[in-house]
């Protein structure tokens, strides 16, 4: 991610995507951004100076309510795309607030 842009980070991953927001070790703090994490999973959103979004490489995301989720993507205004190329698949892509791609795959 850009630098300063911590707060825009915590809107998506913790308010939009529910995830908890867990602190960095004291000695990468100062280098900006934030961790998340959902389960067993944790997401390092890092700053560099010259950012470019991942468009094509992403992370995938399995999601208990995927319905609830996809709805208040929506509501709060976060294109989602929802290709039908996997049968028996239920997934979409969404990006963050910096372009990065993300999917959301249903687990029901």
């Amino acid at each position: 991610m850009p630098a300063g842009e911590e707060e825009a980070a915590r809107k998506f991953y913790a308010a939009l995507l529910g995830m908890r927001e867990i602190p960095k070790p004291a000695g990468l703090l100062k280098r900006g951004g934030c961790w998340f994490e959902s389960g067993a999973v944790q997401v390092h959103i890092g700053v560099e100076k010259d950012f470019r979004p991942a468009k094509k490489a992403h992370p995938a995301f399995q999601c208990t309510d995927y319905e609830g989720l996809v709805a208040k993507l929506r509501a709060s205004g976060v294109e989602i795309t929802e290709p039908k190329d996997i049968p028996g698949v239920r997934r979409g892509h969404v990006h963050d607030p910096f372009g990065n791609r993300i999917e959301l795959i249903s687990l029901g």
